[in-house]
């Protein structure tokens, strides 16, 4: 009775405690690609005019215009690419379709072989090929996973992504602004709301990796102080020169 009573804690354990992450990214990589790139573009942006020694409101102008542009470049730019991967994908999913459709022994052969490449016993691979091969979309799916490493039943949504993108670059991009918006009259509260912002999304992006939270925040921190000192130094070599 302990034995039974150990083995059934111990999977219960194992099933409490084995869990993963989301690794597909389908929101995550556009929502902190354009949060990241938001923050880093208009911040470096506003930098290099503030360099160039402009009035206050060039900035502010600057940075607003930064921020709607790049917003709508970036959901525009989302909104095609994962529309065109999406088109690509259902296009390689009608040629298997097809292929179910005529050839579906040599498709349930072909399905046995990669359970055999795999391991599995050639007569147990053929059943095992034979039975899920009986329901034509289940076949589908199990070719496109197996095949195409993808799940039809998942795929990206190019609106989500948009919006995900606008939303998220906007944010971002709002952040060097808003000390200009709510009075400031120099650059340099933009530039340590715009830093705190920088290693707050590096930690951030910690929690869904296997990085430390200090580790990714000091990352982005340096990434993006540096092309802000960059192009605050142009501003400023331009503007002498000019």
């Amino acid at each position: 009775m302990s034995i039974i009573e150990t083995e059934a804690a111990l999977h219960a354990a194992h099933r409490d405690n084995h869990t993963h992450r989301d690794v597909n990214g389908g929101w995550l990589r556009p929502a902190v690609f354009g949060a990241m790139d938001g923050l880093v573009s208009n911040f470096a942006l506003m930098a290099g005019v503030a360099g160039g020694a402009v009035s206050q409101q060039t900035v502010v102008i600057t940075g607003l215009a930064g921020l709607a542009a790049g917003a709508f470049s970036m959901a525009a730019g989302e909104y095609t690419s994962v529309a065109s991967q999406r088109d690509l994908v259902q296009a390689e999913l009608d040629v298997e379709r097809v292929q179910l459709r005529k050839h579906p022994v040599d498709e349930m052969e072909e399905l046995a072989a990669l359970y055999v490449s795999r391991g599995v016993e050639p007569a147990l691979a053929r059943e095992v090929a034979l039975q899920l091969s009986a329901d034509p979309e289940q076949a589908l799916e199990i070719h496109a996973r197996e095949e195409l490493g993808i799940d039809p039943d998942d795929l990206p949504s190019p609106l989500v992504a948009a919006v995900s993108s606008f939303g998220s670059f906007a944010l971002g991009a709002l952040l060097p602004v808003l000390p200009y918006l709510l009075g400031a009259s120099s650059l340099w509260p933009a530039v340590l709301l715009a830093l705190a912002g920088l290693f707050g999304c590096g930690a951030l992006v910690a929690r869904v990796t296997a990085r430390s939270w200090w580790y990714s925040g000091l990352r982005q921190l340096a990434l993006g102080g540096a092309a802000a000192a960059v192009t605050y130094g142009l501003g400023s070599l331009f503007g002498a020169a000019l």
